[in-house]
C-alpha cells in the first residue's frame, strides 16, 4: 500500500454491476451504463426540472408521535420490482417497529439518498447512464416538492453527500469514475455543476475497466474531501475552495491491486477512517492526518465471512467511536468490531445475521439505539436494537417490506 499524489478520464462498468451481483457479476441489465458513456470534464448540458415543481403528498402518518423518526428508503425505479420512488416511513425508536407513510415520486433510479443539514432538503442520486442528482423540500405536513434535477456530468451516480457548511453537494460517478460538485441555494434546490474532476490516476486495478468512484465525503473536520475509487483502488483526497465550488486533489492513498475500496467511515476521533473493500473482503484500518489530509491505510482483516463469497458493503460506526458495524453481502450479516486504542484497531467480535439478503446499506439512527439494514435481494428492511454497553445487536420483530431496498437514511 502506498500513498501519493495526482486526476482525469475512465471507462464504465454500468450501473448494472451495483444493481445486481457486485464486482464479480457480468449479467447487464436494462440500467446498465455502456463504457461510450465515460464522463469529460465538459460534460452535458446540465438539466434542471422545469416549474411548476412536482408536489407529493404522504399519508397523515407522516406526522410523527413523539419518539418516532421519520425513515427514507433509496431504490432502483427502471428496475422490475423496484419502487416507484422515495420510500416514506416513519419508525419507533424504542422498538424499532417501521410504519410506511407513502412515497415521493417523480425521482428516477434513487439508490442513495442524503439529507441538509437544515433537515429541510433530501437529495437523491439518478443512478442513470445520464446521471443526475435531484432536490427535494421536505414538509413536517407530509407533503414534498421535487425542486429539480442537476447533470453530474457523468454515468451511474451511486452516492452523494452535503459540505458541512450546507452549501455544496458533492456526488460520485460510479461508471464514469469521477466526482462532482453542484452549489446549493438558500431554498436546498441545486445549481449548475461548478466541478467535474475524473480519476485518471493510478491505473485501474485487476479485472477493471476504468476507475469507478464509489464514494465522496468530507473529513470530520471539514478540511478535506475524500473519494473512494473501487476502479483504481484508491483514496483520493481533495480540498474544496467553497467560494468557487472547484476540487484541488492533494494526496491518494492506493490500496493493494484488486481489494476494490468501497466506503470509509471516520471514527469521531476524525484521526482514523475504516475502510471497507468489496473485492478482497476486507476491511482495512487508515490512519488519517487532518492537516494533510493523507490517508495511511493499514493492515488488511477480516469481515467475519468465513470464506464464503462475499461482498462487504460499508461500515458505519457509533458516534461515540467504541463500535463499528461492517454490512456483509453474499454472507448476509452485520459484522460487530469493538473499536480500540483510540480508534486506531478493530477487533472483529461476531457477525449477526440480517435476516434477509444481499445487505446493501447500513445506517444507525440519530439517537445510536436502532441499526437498520436495506436487504436488496429480499426487498426489506432488518433493524437491530444496539446494545449502548457491549455494541450487541437485538433484532427488533421482522423485516418491513420494501422493493429493492438499496438505502436507508433515518433522521
Amino acid at each position: 500500500m502506498k500513498s501519493g499524489s495526482g486526476s482525469a478520464t475512465g471507462s464504465g462498468g454500468g450501473p448494472g454491476r451495483r444493481r445486481f451481483l457486485g464486482a464479480l457479476v457480468g449479467a447487464a441489465a436494462a440500467g446498465t451504463v455502456s463504457a461510450a458513456s465515460a464522463c469529460a470534464s465538459s460534460g452535458p448540458p446540465d438539466r434542471a426540472t422545469p416549474t411548476p415543481v412536482r408536489r407529493n403528498s404522504a399519508s397523515p402518518a407522516s406526522r410523527r408521535p413523539r419518539g418516532s423518526g421519520r425513515l427514507f428508503l433509496g431504490t432502483y425505479t427502471s428496475q422490475q420490482g423496484g419502487g416507484p420512488g422515495i420510500g416514506l416511513a416513519t419508525y419507533d425508536d424504542a422498538t424499532g417497529r417501521i410504519t410506511g407513510t407513502g412515497t415521493i415520486t417523480g425521482v428516477p433510479d434513487p439508490s442513495y439518498l442524503a439529507l441538509h443539514p437544515s433537515g429541510r432538503t433530501l437529495y437523491a442520486v439518478d443512478e442513470r447512464e445520464r446521471g443526475g442528482v435531484t432536490a427535494v423540500a421536505l414538509s413536517d405536513s407530509g407533503g414534498h416538492e421535487v425542486l429539480g434535477t442537476r447533470d453530474t456530468g457523468g454515468a451511474g451516480p451511486c452516492h452523494l453527500s452535503v459540505h458541512p457548511g450546507g452549501r455544496w453537494l458533492l456526488s460520485a460517478n460510479y461508471s464514469s469514475g469521477s466526482v462532482a460538485v453542484h452549489p446549493i441555494a438558500a431554498s436546498g434546490a441545486l445549481g449548475e455543476r461548478t466541478d467535474l474532476v475524473s480519476h485518471a490516476e493510478p491505473p485501474p486495478g485487476p479485472g477493471q475497466d476504468g476507475p469507478h468512484a464509489h464514494q465522496i465525503v468530507t473529513s470530520p473536520d471539514g478540511r478535506h474531501v475524500l473519494a473512494v475509487d473501487l476502479g483504481n483502488d484508491t483514496v483520493y483526497t481533495y480540498r474544496l475552495d467553497e467560494k468557487a465550488g472547484r476540487l484541488t486533489r492533494v494526496s491518494y492513498a492506493t490500496l493493494r491491486p484488486g481489494a476494490g475500496p468501497r466506503h470509509l467511515a471516520f471514527h469521531p476521533s476524525g484521526r482514523f477512517a475504516y475502510l471497507a473493500n468489496e473485492l478482497d473482503d476486507t476491511v482495512v484500518v487508515c490512519a488519517y492526518d487532518p492537516a494533510t489530509g493523507r490517508l495511511t491505510p493499514g493492515t488488511p482483516q477480516s469481515t467475519g465471512a468465513e470464506g464464503g463469497t462475499n461482498y462487504p458493503a460499508q461500515l458505519v460506526v457509533t458516534r461515540e467511536g467504541r463500535f463499528a458495524f461492517l454490512a456483509n453481502r453474499g454472507h448476509n450479516s452485520v459484522a460487530r468490531y469493538a473499536v480500540e486504542g483510540d480508534g486506531a484497531r478493530l477487533r472483529l467480535l461476531d457477525t449477526v445475521s440480517v435476516g434477509g439478503d444481499f445487505p446493501r446499506h447500513l445506517a444507525l439512527s440519530p439517537s445510536g439505539r436502532l441499526l437498520f439494514t436495506t436487504n436488496q435481494k429480499s426487498n426489506d428492511v432488518s433493524v437491530f436494537q444496539v446494545d449502548g454497553g457491549s455494541g450487541a445487536l437485538r433484532p427488533a420483530g421482522t423485516p418491513f417490506a420494501a422493493p429493492i431496498a438499496v438505502c436507508a437514511l433515518p433522521v
